[in-house]
């Protein structure tokens, strides 16, 4: 406890060295998807691979087909061991225009409270938040000499694009990239003032649907009603995905879908959660979805059916008067718990199937398929963090769930067979992958203490 304390006054006193150097990586310009980019994404790197050598990793570029990424090992000659995940890409800019300043000319910001942001790309989203544990790192290296557990560290660069080379990468360096469990931190807080250690991921299938009718598109007025019209086997075909009361209604869809055990439940009543704002937020008053269900429940523990696109006839200015030859639709399907996607996929090409016309066609399109992630938050791993995060943020951390994917995380479990924590200190607000992006000084600061204290937990 001792040495802990020392090194959470080491990183309060070397803060303004923490955010310097997060300053200087946020004005690499390691935009993703765009093959301009891809000397300024292999100088960010070099920079990473460099800053773990400087504090005693053992770190090096690797190349894949794709982007490069960063491996460095401070190994440990006994006891646990974890790799740190994050990503050193960012997303494109643009619109430019709505940026208040140049997106990779960093800088601090003081709001009208007081309070301090970070604003730039890939403040938030990763940079920002991998910093945290690689100043965690530093810190615990200055003050002791070693850290408290042997450490992996892995940056992608690839995450913002697809992250087609994960996978093969993990495949091919399984070995040297196993330890004891897995850190991520491209999560998020609870609020500004609660940490979170997010514990279940949904998974996802993604289809698209194409119907074919007749030959051309035709004159509505002389084939009206006498020909099939693939708009309207589309609307029905989505109609007939909910049920009246907001369930799915494909067969065997909710087969590895348990309900959520109470103590999970009656945390999660216990978040300070405000449904009506919820959806406030975003100019809606009414709760869609499963009748009975809350908000959080929905989108954390429950799957869904959407609709993501729809398309048919005449789309431009004014009106034509025809009957489509074609439309198609975008269907995704969010998993939960135990479902198994290719079932899922199965299921909803027959759900469709049986609703098409036998004089018409239909032809699909598989975009993807994950399963869903869940920890069990009984595990060691968990209730050492969660004592550590609620130590530093003096709020008990909350065990959350997420209604969107983290791919990575899937990828560690599956191909590391390894538990993920996955601890970050974004908040809602930090508008990533938008203009003024920003991540707020509280949290890079507090992020740094809490790894400190999570490293120190674990090796505990």
């Amino acid at each position: 406890m001792q040495d802990l304390d020392k090194v959470l006054a080491r990183i309060d006193a070397d803060i303004e060295h923490s955010l310097d150097r997060l300053m200087r990586v946020l004005r690499i310009k390691s935009i993703s998807t765009d093959p301009a980019y891809a000397a300024e994404r292999r100088a960010c790197a070099e920079w990473h691979a460099a800053d773990l050598r400087a504090i005693g990793f053992e770190a090096a570029v690797r190349d894949t087909p794709g982007h490069p990424m960063v491996v460095g090992h401070d190994r440990s000659p006994g006891g646990p061991s974890a790799l740190f995940y994050g990503h050193y890409d960012v997303q494109p800019v643009d619109p430019v225009e709505l940026w208040d300043d140049e997106p990779f000319a960093p800088s601090i910001k003081t709001r009208a409270d007081g309070t301090k942001e970070i604003r730039g790309r890939g403040a938030a989203d990763d940079k920002g938040q991998l910093m945290t544990f690689i100043e965690a790192c530093r810190a615990w290296k200055a003050v002791t000499g070693q850290l408290p557990i042997g450490v992996t560290v892995l940056l992608e660069g690839e995450e913002e694009s697809g992250g087609v080379n994960l996978a093969p990468f993990l495949d091919a360096n399984a070995d040297e990239l196993r330890a004891d469990l897995a850190l991520i931190c491209d999560t998020n807080m609870w609020d500004a003032r609660a940490p979170a250690i997010t514990t279940m991921l949904r998974g996802m299938v993604t289809e698209e649907f194409v119907i074919r009718a007749a030959d051309r598109d035709l004159h509505s007025g002389f084939y009206g009603s006498a020909a099939a019209n693939p708009n309207h086997i589309v609307a029905r075909i989505i109609t007939d995905l909910h049920d009246a009361d907001g369930k799915v209604t494909l067969p065997g869809f909710y087969d590895g879908v348990p309900e959520l055990p109470e103590e999970l439940r009656a945390q999660w009543a216990g978040l300070d959660f405000d449904e009506g704002a919820f959806l406030g937020e975003i100019g809606l008053s009414v709760a869609a979805g499963e009748k009975g269900r809350s908000a959080l429940e929905q989108v954390w523990s429950r799957p869904s059916a959407q609709a993501n696109g729809m398309g048919g006839g005449y789309q431009g200015e004014g009106f034509k008067t025809v009957i489509p030859a074609v439309a198609s639709a975008k269907v995704s399907f969010r998993l939960v718990f135990e479902q198994d996607p290719d079932m899922v996929r199965a299921a909803f090409r027959a759900f469709v199937k049986a609703r098409v016309p036998a004089d018409c066609t239909v032809e699909f399109t598989a975009y993807g398929a994950s399963r869903a992630t869940v920890f069990d938050v009984s595990a060691a791993a968990f209730r050492k963090s969660r004592a550590a995060l609620t130590a530093e943020w003096g709020k008990e951390a909350a065990f959350i769930g997420s209604g969107g994917s983290i791919p990575v995380a899937n990828e560690i479990v599956t191909k590391l067979g390894m538990p993920v924590v996955m601890a970050g200190f974004g908040l809602a607000d930090d508008r990533i992958h938008s203009p003024n992006e920003k991540y707020d000084l509280r949290s890079f600061h507090k992020g740094i203490r809490s790894w400190a204290r999570i490293l120190a937990s674990l090796a505990a």
